[in-house]
């Protein structure tokens, strides 16, 4: 079984569900056999005359035109990357080495300025808005490695927690971190301050409540110690 990833262009944050649909279309409009690169096998380019809106000409409505460049230059970097439309790259990573190849997809699709799907997770990640730690990982049960998440996709992936997803942690290496996992009526919350050597555990019954800690934490701020009756570990 092989994972796939979808890279694109956006001028601005999208939902996940955005995000779902740009890539059911892509898929549905790619021609028989392999994907290819616009201006080849008849594939219209990217439309490129005007304001563009979120998905705008990801599949191409102008004969000749050229996709966004940071699309043709992540293409470019990453050998196997296919053309899935003239506007949208796919990416398929083997299984034994999904996780690591997801975190170097991830980290380049953001540093050519794109927006990176991943329709198994059904999770986007967008460039924006971000932490206040640039160095901030957000690490998974399932697998998944990101540095320097969106606070969309925080809020997104802590959706995905389940027996097959049974953590999620953002980590600030040598300083603190945050994580959560499922428990019987609610979640389990753990924070710990690496620098004091101190951490402290709570329950939390909704998931709304353990966003909301996540989306703090990101951000710099501490309230969520406030609001829960944390005990030391």
């Amino acid at each position: 079984m092989s994972f796939e990833l979808a890279v694109w262009y956006e001028p601005e944050p999208i939902t996940r569900e955005r995000a779902r649909d740009v890539f059911r279309a892509a898929r549905h409009a790619a021609p028989e056999g392999a994907p290819a690169r616009p201006g080849e096998a008849g594939i219209p380019g990217e439309r490129r005359d005007g304001p563009v809106g979120p998905g705008d000409g990801i599949l191409g409505e102008t004969e000749g035109a050229e996709p966004h460049p940071g699309v043709v230059a992540f293409a470019g970097r990453l050998p196997g990357a296919e053309w899935l439309s003239p506007g949208v790259v796919l990416v398929t990573l083997v299984p034994e080495r999904a996780d690591e190849d997801s975190a170097e997809v991830f980290a380049l699709a953001a540093g050519c300025g794109l927006v990176c799907y991943d329709p198994r997770r059904h999770l986007v990640h967008n460039l924006e808005p971000r932490g206040v730690h640039p160095a901030m990982e957000m690490r998974t049960g399932d697998g998944m490695i990101v540095v320097g998440p969106d606070l969309g996709l925080v809020s997104d992936a802590l959706t995905t927690l389940s027996p097959q997803n049974p953590f999620m942690a953002l980590v600030v290496f040598g300083e603190h971190f945050v994580q959560t996992s499922p428990e019987p009526s609610g979640y389990e919350l753990e924070y710990r301050d690496s620098v004091r050597g101190l951490m402290f555990r709570t329950h939390v019954a909704d998931l709304a409540a353990v966003q909301d800690a996540f989306v703090e934490y990101a951000t710099g701020g501490r309230a969520f110690m406030d609001r829960h009756d944390w005990r030391p570990v």
